[in-house]
Protein backbone atom coordinates (compact mmCIF):
# COMPACT_ATOMS: atom_id res chain seq x y z
CA UNK A 1 0.00 0.00 0.00
CA UNK A 2 1.40 3.34 -0.97
CA UNK A 3 1.76 5.70 1.06
CA UNK A 4 -0.98 8.12 0.11
CA UNK A 5 -3.53 5.27 0.29
CA UNK A 6 -2.19 4.71 3.83
CA UNK A 7 -2.54 7.89 5.54
CA UNK A 8 -6.01 7.72 3.79
CA UNK A 9 -7.23 4.76 5.78
CA UNK A 10 -5.81 6.17 8.91
CA UNK A 11 -7.54 9.27 8.31
CA UNK A 12 -11.14 7.19 8.34
CA UNK A 13 -9.98 5.17 11.16
CA UNK A 14 -9.65 7.79 13.15
CA UNK A 15 -13.13 9.70 11.94
CA UNK A 16 -14.61 6.29 12.76
CA UNK A 17 -13.05 5.83 16.36
CA UNK A 18 -14.29 9.82 17.22
CA UNK A 19 -17.92 9.03 15.52
CA UNK A 20 -18.13 6.55 18.49
CA UNK A 21 -16.95 8.77 20.92
CA UNK A 22 -19.36 10.96 19.89
CA UNK A 23 -22.29 8.81 19.46
CA UNK A 24 -21.37 7.09 22.99
CA UNK A 25 -21.04 11.33 24.73
CA UNK A 26 -24.40 12.11 23.23
CA UNK A 27 -25.98 8.88 24.58
CA UNK A 28 -24.71 9.53 28.25
CA UNK A 29 -26.19 13.37 27.79
CA UNK A 30 -29.14 12.11 27.09
CA UNK A 31 -29.35 9.80 30.36
CA UNK A 32 -27.42 12.30 32.56
CA UNK A 33 -30.71 14.97 31.35
CA UNK A 34 -33.03 12.46 32.22
CA UNK A 35 -31.63 11.97 35.87
CA UNK A 36 -31.68 15.38 36.29
CA UNK A 37 -34.85 16.29 35.29
CA UNK A 38 -36.31 13.66 37.59
CA UNK A 39 -33.78 14.61 40.21
CA UNK A 40 -34.92 18.13 39.62
CA UNK A 41 -38.55 17.23 39.52
CA UNK A 42 -38.04 15.24 42.96
CA UNK A 43 -36.56 19.00 44.60
CA UNK A 44 -39.10 20.90 43.28
CA UNK A 45 -42.00 18.91 44.89
CA UNK A 46 -39.70 18.44 47.99
CA UNK A 47 -39.47 22.10 48.45
CA UNK A 48 -42.88 22.94 47.49
CA UNK A 49 -43.96 20.46 50.51
CA UNK A 50 -41.56 22.23 52.54
CA UNK A 51 -43.07 25.57 51.84
CA UNK A 52 -46.40 24.85 52.17
CA UNK A 53 -45.31 23.14 56.00
CA UNK A 54 -43.65 26.42 56.88
CA UNK A 55 -46.60 28.29 55.32
CA UNK A 56 -48.74 26.31 57.91
CA UNK A 57 -46.32 26.53 60.47
CA UNK A 58 -46.14 30.23 60.19
CA UNK A 59 -50.09 30.74 60.65
CA UNK A 60 -49.70 28.75 63.54
CA UNK A 61 -46.78 30.97 64.90
CA UNK A 62 -48.10 33.76 67.48
CA UNK A 63 -48.01 37.03 66.02
CA UNK A 64 -45.32 39.69 67.61
CA UNK A 65 -45.58 40.62 70.90
CA UNK A 66 -47.56 37.31 71.87
CA UNK A 67 -46.24 35.30 73.97
CA UNK A 68 -46.58 31.73 74.31
CA UNK A 69 -47.56 29.67 78.06
CA UNK A 70 -45.14 27.61 79.44
CA UNK A 71 -47.24 24.46 78.79
CA UNK A 72 -47.43 25.76 74.93
CA UNK A 73 -43.93 25.99 74.85
CA UNK A 74 -43.10 22.56 76.21
CA UNK A 75 -46.05 21.05 74.57
CA UNK A 76 -43.16 19.79 71.59
CA UNK A 77 -41.56 17.73 74.20
CA UNK A 78 -44.22 15.31 74.79
CA UNK A 79 -45.24 14.88 71.14
CA UNK A 80 -43.49 11.21 70.18
CA UNK A 81 -44.10 12.29 66.28
CA UNK A 82 -42.04 15.37 66.58
CA UNK A 83 -38.46 14.26 67.03
CA UNK A 84 -37.05 11.17 65.12
CA UNK A 85 -33.81 11.67 67.38
CA UNK A 86 -33.60 11.19 71.22
CA UNK A 87 -34.59 14.19 73.37
CA UNK A 88 -31.59 15.85 74.54
CA UNK A 89 -30.74 16.39 78.06
CA UNK A 90 -32.03 20.14 78.92
CA UNK A 91 -35.40 18.71 77.12
CA UNK A 92 -35.65 15.76 79.28
CA UNK A 93 -34.40 18.41 82.14
CA UNK A 94 -37.30 20.19 81.75
CA UNK A 95 -39.99 17.12 81.34
CA UNK A 96 -37.87 16.20 84.92
CA UNK A 97 -39.24 19.36 86.36
CA UNK A 98 -42.33 19.29 85.04
CA UNK A 99 -43.09 16.34 86.73
CA UNK A 100 -41.48 16.97 89.45
CA UNK A 101 -42.74 19.92 90.13
CA UNK A 102 -44.93 21.25 93.48
CA UNK A 103 -47.70 23.89 93.35
CA UNK A 104 -49.50 26.21 95.89
CA UNK A 105 -53.31 26.50 95.54
CA UNK A 106 -53.94 28.97 98.82
CA UNK A 107 -57.60 30.43 99.57
CA UNK A 108 -58.80 32.62 102.68
CA UNK A 109 -62.43 33.05 103.81
CA UNK A 110 -62.00 34.78 107.10
CA UNK A 111 -58.87 35.23 109.26
CA UNK A 112 -57.73 31.81 107.72
CA UNK A 113 -55.25 30.16 105.25
CA UNK A 114 -56.25 26.85 103.60
CA UNK A 115 -53.01 25.70 101.65
CA UNK A 116 -53.38 23.24 99.52
CA UNK A 117 -50.05 21.20 97.61
CA UNK A 118 -50.47 20.46 94.02
CA UNK A 119 -48.25 18.64 91.63
CA UNK A 120 -48.08 19.60 87.90
CA UNK A 121 -51.49 18.28 86.95
CA UNK A 122 -53.44 19.82 89.78
CA UNK A 123 -54.11 16.52 91.92
CA UNK A 124 -53.57 17.38 95.86
CA UNK A 125 -49.93 15.18 96.55
CA UNK A 126 -51.02 13.28 99.36
CA UNK A 127 -48.55 10.74 101.96
CA UNK A 128 -45.62 13.21 102.00
CA UNK A 129 -45.51 15.54 105.57
CA UNK A 130 -45.51 19.14 104.20
CA UNK A 131 -44.09 21.44 106.42
CA UNK A 132 -45.37 25.00 105.80
CA UNK A 133 -43.61 27.82 107.09
CA UNK A 134 -45.21 31.41 107.14
CA UNK A 135 -42.89 34.23 107.38
CA UNK A 136 -42.67 36.43 111.11
CA UNK A 137 -45.39 33.28 112.39
CA UNK A 138 -43.95 30.15 112.60
CA UNK A 139 -43.93 26.69 110.98
CA UNK A 140 -47.19 24.36 110.25
CA UNK A 141 -46.89 20.69 109.31
CA UNK A 142 -49.13 18.55 107.51
CA UNK A 143 -50.11 16.10 110.20
CA UNK A 144 -52.17 13.77 108.03
CA UNK A 145 -50.12 13.91 105.55
CA UNK A 146 -53.67 14.69 103.36
CA UNK A 147 -51.65 17.74 101.10
CA UNK A 148 -53.87 20.36 102.54
CA UNK A 149 -52.69 22.88 105.88
CA UNK A 150 -55.49 24.86 107.31
CA UNK A 151 -54.35 27.63 109.40
CA UNK A 152 -56.61 29.81 111.50
CA UNK A 153 -56.86 32.33 113.43
CA UNK A 154 -54.86 35.11 111.32
CA UNK A 155 -55.01 38.63 111.44
CA UNK A 156 -56.25 40.41 108.31
CA UNK A 157 -52.87 41.48 105.84
CA UNK A 158 -50.65 39.74 103.80
CA UNK A 159 -48.54 36.45 104.49
CA UNK A 160 -45.29 34.67 102.55
CA UNK A 161 -45.70 31.46 101.88
CA UNK A 162 -43.31 28.76 101.55
CA UNK A 163 -42.87 25.24 101.42
CA UNK A 164 -39.33 23.72 103.19
CA UNK A 165 -37.74 21.21 100.28
CA UNK A 166 -38.72 17.84 99.97
CA UNK A 167 -36.72 15.07 98.38
CA UNK A 168 -37.51 14.33 94.91
CA UNK A 169 -39.84 17.59 94.33
CA UNK A 170 -39.21 20.45 93.16
CA UNK A 171 -40.71 23.30 95.88
CA UNK A 172 -42.66 26.29 94.25
CA UNK A 173 -41.56 29.74 94.82
CA UNK A 174 -42.37 32.01 98.27
CA UNK A 175 -46.46 32.80 98.02
CA UNK A 176 -47.85 36.18 98.86
CA UNK A 177 -51.18 35.54 100.24
CA UNK A 178 -53.64 38.66 101.35
CA UNK A 179 -55.83 37.03 104.56
CA UNK A 180 -59.51 39.17 104.53
CA UNK A 181 -60.85 40.05 108.10
CA UNK A 182 -64.08 39.55 107.30
CA UNK A 183 -66.17 36.69 105.22
CA UNK A 184 -66.97 36.92 101.52
CA UNK A 185 -69.75 35.09 100.16
CA UNK A 186 -68.32 34.48 97.29
CA UNK A 187 -67.42 30.72 95.84
CA UNK A 188 -63.92 29.30 96.15
CA UNK A 189 -62.53 28.78 92.67
CA UNK A 190 -60.33 25.48 93.69
CA UNK A 191 -63.07 24.20 95.68
CA UNK A 192 -62.90 20.85 93.73
CA UNK A 193 -59.81 19.87 95.31
CA UNK A 194 -61.26 19.44 98.46
CA UNK A 195 -64.39 17.16 96.90
CA UNK A 196 -64.31 13.30 97.15
CA UNK A 197 -66.60 10.45 96.32
CA UNK A 198 -67.84 7.73 98.50
CA UNK A 199 -65.16 5.79 97.53
CA UNK A 200 -62.63 8.36 99.58
CA UNK A 201 -64.38 7.63 102.51
CA UNK A 202 -66.62 5.64 105.20
CA UNK A 203 -69.74 6.34 104.10
CA UNK A 204 -71.53 4.71 106.52
CA UNK A 205 -69.91 6.52 109.18
CA UNK A 206 -69.79 9.65 107.15
CA UNK A 207 -73.23 10.16 106.10
CA UNK A 208 -75.76 9.69 109.15
CA UNK A 209 -78.20 12.58 108.40
CA UNK A 210 -81.75 11.87 110.48
CA UNK A 211 -84.87 13.00 109.61
CA UNK A 212 -86.03 14.92 112.90
CA UNK A 213 -89.03 15.36 111.30
CA UNK A 214 -90.14 11.70 111.99
CA UNK A 215 -90.34 12.23 115.76
CA UNK A 216 -92.95 15.11 115.28
CA UNK A 217 -95.17 13.07 112.63
CA UNK A 218 -98.92 11.53 114.22
CA UNK A 219 -101.53 10.01 112.31
CA UNK A 220 -102.67 13.07 110.40
CA UNK A 221 -99.65 11.85 108.09
CA UNK A 222 -100.91 12.10 104.14
CA UNK A 223 -98.82 9.36 102.22
CA UNK A 224 -100.48 10.10 98.95
CA UNK A 225 -99.58 12.49 96.03
CA UNK A 226 -101.93 15.33 96.67
CA UNK A 227 -104.63 17.48 95.13
CA UNK A 228 -104.14 21.00 95.04
CA UNK A 229 -106.55 21.98 92.78
CA UNK A 230 -103.52 24.36 91.00
CA UNK A 231 -102.57 26.23 94.41
CA UNK A 232 -99.05 24.31 94.74
CA UNK A 233 -97.00 22.21 92.62
CA UNK A 234 -96.29 18.42 93.51
CA UNK A 235 -92.83 17.24 93.64
CA UNK A 236 -90.06 14.98 95.42
CA UNK A 237 -86.77 15.06 97.07
CA UNK A 238 -84.22 12.25 96.22
CA UNK A 239 -80.73 11.03 97.06
CA UNK A 240 -78.85 7.89 96.46
CA UNK A 241 -81.22 6.47 99.26
CA UNK A 242 -83.87 5.85 96.47
CA UNK A 243 -81.31 3.96 94.08
CA UNK A 244 -82.30 3.84 90.25
CA UNK A 245 -85.31 6.39 89.61
CA UNK A 246 -87.69 5.45 85.99
CA UNK A 247 -87.81 9.65 85.69
CA UNK A 248 -90.80 9.26 82.62
CA UNK A 249 -92.40 6.67 84.96
CA UNK A 250 -92.10 9.71 87.74
CA UNK A 251 -93.45 12.76 85.62
CA UNK A 252 -96.39 10.84 84.09
CA UNK A 253 -97.35 10.28 87.83
CA UNK A 254 -98.33 14.12 88.32
CA UNK A 255 -95.07 14.93 89.44
CA UNK A 256 -93.48 18.75 88.87
CA UNK A 257 -90.45 19.09 90.70
CA UNK A 258 -87.42 17.26 92.22
CA UNK A 259 -85.40 18.77 94.36
CA UNK A 260 -82.07 16.72 94.31
CA UNK A 261 -79.04 15.96 96.97
CA UNK A 262 -75.85 17.35 95.71
CA UNK A 263 -74.02 16.03 98.53
CA UNK A 264 -73.42 16.01 102.11
CA UNK A 265 -70.75 17.25 104.77
CA UNK A 266 -69.25 14.19 106.21
CA UNK A 267 -70.49 14.03 110.61
CA UNK A 268 -67.41 12.43 111.56
CA UNK A 269 -64.36 13.77 109.38
CA UNK A 270 -65.92 16.98 107.69
CA UNK A 271 -65.63 15.63 104.21
CA UNK A 272 -67.18 17.30 101.35
CA UNK A 273 -68.62 14.46 99.56
CA UNK A 274 -70.86 14.22 96.27
CA UNK A 275 -73.55 11.95 96.35
CA UNK A 276 -73.28 8.96 94.14
CA UNK A 277 -76.51 9.48 92.14
CA UNK A 278 -76.19 13.34 91.90
CA UNK A 279 -75.51 13.95 88.11
CA UNK A 280 -77.94 10.85 87.11
CA UNK A 281 -80.64 12.39 88.76
CA UNK A 282 -79.93 15.52 87.37
CA UNK A 283 -79.89 14.39 84.68
CA UNK A 284 -82.50 11.99 84.21
CA UNK A 285 -85.22 14.71 86.16
CA UNK A 286 -84.16 17.14 83.21
CA UNK A 287 -84.36 14.70 80.76
CA UNK A 288 -88.16 14.20 81.42
CA UNK A 289 -88.77 17.84 81.77
CA UNK A 290 -89.33 18.60 85.33
CA UNK A 291 -88.17 21.43 87.37
CA UNK A 292 -85.10 20.48 89.59
CA UNK A 293 -83.32 22.34 92.77
CA UNK A 294 -80.71 21.12 94.44
CA UNK A 295 -79.99 20.32 98.80
CA UNK A 296 -77.06 19.85 100.73
CA UNK A 297 -76.29 18.21 104.29
CA UNK A 298 -74.47 20.37 106.24
CA UNK A 299 -72.52 19.66 108.81
CA UNK A 300 -70.64 23.27 108.40
CA UNK A 301 -69.23 24.51 112.09
CA UNK A 302 -68.72 27.82 110.89
CA UNK A 303 -69.10 30.24 108.37
CA UNK A 304 -65.92 29.33 106.01
CA UNK A 305 -67.40 25.91 106.34
CA UNK A 306 -70.72 27.00 105.08
CA UNK A 307 -69.11 28.99 101.98
CA UNK A 308 -66.94 26.01 101.27
CA UNK A 309 -70.12 23.46 101.21
CA UNK A 310 -72.01 26.28 98.81
CA UNK A 311 -69.20 26.63 97.13
CA UNK A 312 -69.33 22.71 96.19
CA UNK A 313 -72.87 22.95 95.36
CA UNK A 314 -72.11 25.36 92.83
CA UNK A 315 -69.14 23.73 91.73
CA UNK A 316 -71.66 20.29 90.94
CA UNK A 317 -74.80 22.87 89.73
CA UNK A 318 -72.91 24.75 87.01
CA UNK A 319 -73.77 23.10 84.14
CA UNK A 320 -77.45 22.22 84.61
CA UNK A 321 -80.57 24.44 84.31
CA UNK A 322 -81.58 25.06 87.92
CA UNK A 323 -84.95 26.69 88.48
CA UNK A 324 -86.19 25.78 92.18
CA UNK A 325 -83.93 27.10 95.04
CA UNK A 326 -80.26 25.41 96.05
CA UNK A 327 -81.49 24.28 99.94
CA UNK A 328 -78.94 23.74 102.97
CA UNK A 329 -80.42 21.14 104.88
CA UNK A 330 -79.93 21.48 108.52
CA UNK A 331 -81.02 18.66 110.51
CA UNK A 332 -79.42 16.41 112.60
CA UNK A 333 -76.62 13.25 112.62
CA UNK A 334 -77.46 10.79 115.32
CA UNK A 335 -76.33 13.04 117.95
CA UNK A 336 -73.11 12.76 117.38
CA UNK A 337 -72.67 14.97 113.90
CA UNK A 338 -69.80 17.19 114.32
CA UNK A 339 -72.57 20.00 114.25
CA UNK A 340 -75.01 18.59 116.32
CA UNK A 341 -74.11 20.44 119.11
CA UNK A 342 -73.71 24.11 117.68
CA UNK A 343 -75.58 26.93 119.73
CA UNK A 344 -78.67 28.76 117.82
CA UNK A 345 -76.18 31.82 116.67
CA UNK A 346 -73.65 29.62 114.79
CA UNK A 347 -75.88 27.55 113.23
CA UNK A 348 -77.88 30.94 111.77
CA UNK A 349 -74.52 32.12 110.68
CA UNK A 350 -74.06 28.85 109.24
CA UNK A 351 -76.96 28.77 106.90
CA UNK A 352 -76.95 32.53 106.33
CA UNK A 353 -73.14 32.31 104.85
CA UNK A 354 -74.75 29.13 102.71
CA UNK A 355 -77.22 31.02 101.74
CA UNK A 356 -75.62 34.31 100.47
CA UNK A 357 -72.60 32.78 98.53
CA UNK A 358 -75.83 30.93 96.49
CA UNK A 359 -77.40 33.89 95.94
CA UNK A 360 -74.03 35.69 95.04
CA UNK A 361 -73.79 33.28 92.75
CA UNK A 362 -77.04 34.07 90.82
CA UNK A 363 -79.32 31.18 92.14
CA UNK A 364 -82.46 31.40 94.94
CA UNK A 365 -81.09 30.15 98.19
CA UNK A 366 -83.25 28.33 100.71
CA UNK A 367 -82.87 26.61 104.85
CA UNK A 368 -84.62 23.29 105.02
CA UNK A 369 -85.29 21.94 108.43
CA UNK A 370 -88.29 20.37 110.71
CA UNK A 371 -90.77 22.54 112.73
CA UNK A 372 -88.61 21.61 115.97
CA UNK A 373 -85.36 22.41 114.52
CA UNK A 374 -86.92 25.82 113.54
CA UNK A 375 -88.13 26.57 116.79
CA UNK A 376 -85.72 25.38 119.01
CA UNK A 377 -82.44 25.53 116.50
CA UNK A 378 -82.21 28.04 114.63
CA UNK A 379 -82.90 32.03 114.67
CA UNK A 380 -85.74 32.33 111.57
CA UNK A 381 -85.92 36.01 112.08
CA UNK A 382 -82.59 36.31 110.49
CA UNK A 383 -83.86 33.66 107.54
CA UNK A 384 -86.76 35.75 106.17
CA UNK A 385 -84.76 36.89 102.95
CA UNK A 386 -84.36 33.09 102.10
CA UNK A 387 -86.63 30.45 100.87
CA UNK A 388 -88.37 28.00 103.36
CA UNK A 389 -88.33 24.42 103.49
CA UNK A 390 -90.57 23.09 106.18
CA UNK A 391 -90.99 19.47 106.93
CA UNK A 392 -93.54 18.18 109.19
CA UNK A 393 -95.54 15.25 108.51
CA UNK A 394 -98.89 16.19 109.31
CA UNK A 395 -101.75 16.70 107.46
CA UNK A 396 -101.96 20.37 108.10
CA UNK A 397 -98.52 22.00 109.67
CA UNK A 398 -99.22 23.84 112.61
CA UNK A 399 -95.63 25.62 112.39
CA UNK A 400 -96.19 29.16 112.74
CA UNK A 401 -93.70 30.74 110.49
CA UNK A 402 -93.49 31.34 106.96
CA UNK A 403 -92.72 28.80 104.54
CA UNK A 404 -92.98 28.35 100.54
CA UNK A 405 -92.35 24.57 100.59
CA UNK A 406 -93.43 22.08 102.54
CA UNK A 407 -92.60 18.28 102.66
CA UNK A 408 -95.19 16.75 104.24
CA UNK A 409 -94.43 12.69 104.15
CA UNK A 410 -91.49 10.79 104.17
CA UNK A 411 -93.52 7.89 103.34
CA UNK A 412 -94.90 9.12 99.97
CA UNK A 413 -95.22 6.31 96.93
CA UNK A 414 -94.25 7.52 93.31
CA UNK A 415 -94.70 5.29 90.02
CA UNK A 416 -91.02 4.59 88.98
CA UNK A 417 -89.08 4.83 92.51
CA UNK A 418 -88.75 1.54 94.38
CA UNK A 419 -89.65 2.26 98.18
CA UNK A 420 -90.75 5.21 100.05
CA UNK A 421 -89.71 8.84 98.84
CA UNK A 422 -89.90 12.10 100.05
CA UNK A 423 -93.35 14.08 98.77
CA UNK A 424 -93.57 17.99 98.87
CA UNK A 425 -95.55 20.79 97.67
CA UNK A 426 -94.27 23.81 96.32
CA UNK A 427 -95.88 27.27 96.30
CA UNK A 428 -93.03 29.67 95.30
CA UNK A 429 -93.50 30.75 91.59
CA UNK A 430 -90.32 29.78 89.71
CA UNK A 431 -89.60 30.11 86.03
Amino acid sequence: MDSKLKRRAIFISVLAVLLVIFLAVLANRARFERKMAAWLSAETEDTAESETEVSENAQESPAKGEELSEEELKAFLTDETFFDRELTSYEKKLLEVNDKGLYFVITSVERDMRIQIVDHTGAIVTGVPFLIHLKDQGSYKDQDQDGVVYISGLKAGEYEVTLEDVEEYESPPPTVVTVRDKVEYTAIADISLLMKTEADIIAGEEDTAEKDALEDADETEVTDIRETGGEARTGIDVSKWNGEIDWDKVRNSGIEFAIIRAGYRGSSTGALVEDPYFRTNMEGALYAGLETGVYFFTQATSEVEAVEEASMVLALCDKYRITCPIFIDTEGAGGNGRADNLDVETRTRVCQAFCETIESAGYTAGVYGSRNWFRNRIRMDNLGAYVIWLAEYRATPQYGGDYQFWQYTSSGSVDGIEGRVDLNLSYLAYE
